[in-house]
């Protein structure tokens, strides 16, 4: 399957962060998951507000994923991140010694988001797969278009 998109989760508080930082004129951006999250390549990400928002509220260009040694990723991305201090990280990885960095620039905030029920009807699915999940350019174009 072509892997040109990748919707993730994200949660509200970190969705609103996020936002915070791209109105800052931040160019790059990352988002922190434990383990070996994807994606692993795309070439641009959505990003899908958890409940109680359930909305696809915007999306940007994939940089790509660093996954590695927690102490190292922060010294070199952690300044990508919504986060605000070291401790803040050590809180949100739980002690976990292997992380993901999904980086990213150019981040939108779509001018017309993109209910759940709407989103799962356009993608002929159930219901969204909380790990996140590929998406073909087809798709992914119309996407933008209506989110724009």
């Amino acid at each position: 399957m072509e892997q040109y998109a990748f919707i993730m989760m994200i949660r509200d508080k970190w969705w609103r962060e996020l936002c915070s930082l791209s109105r800052e004129e931040k160019k790059e951006f990352s988002y922190i998951r434990r383990g070996s999250a994807g994606p692993t390549n795309a070439s641009f990400l959505f990003f899908y507000v958890t409940k109680p928002v359930g909305e696809l509220a915007g999306y940007a260009e994939f940089i790509e994923r660093k996954v590695g040694d927690a102490e190292n990723l922060w010294s070199e991305y952690g300044s990508e991140s919504v986060l605000k201090s070291k401790e803040e990280y050590q809180k949100l990885i739980g002690g976990k010694q292997k992380v993901s960095f999904i980086r990213f620039k150019n981040l939108k905030v779509a001018a017309k988001p993109v209910q759940l029920s709407d989103l799962i009807m356009f993608l002929d699915m159930k219901k969204p797969a909380r790990g996140g999940f590929y998406i073909k350019k087809e798709p992914a174009d119309k996407l933008i278009a209506l989110m724009t």
